[in-house]
């Protein structure tokens, strides 16, 4: 697994690469407060 800082609308989101079933995995954390647009990290959480 290769561990990445992936950038989306310049959001950072975490994300894995897993090489057995060869698909990325994103934080979903990251995800809702990027489509929320909030930059508060315990905010997100609270969704």
């Amino acid at each position: 697994m290769k561990l990445s800082i992936r950038f989306f609308d310049d959001r950072e989101v975490r994300a894995v690469w897993d090489d057995a079933l060869v698909k990325w995995w994103f934080s979903v954390v990251d995800v809702v407060g990027m489509l929320n647009e909030e930059t508060v990290y315990t905010k997100v959480r609270n969704y």
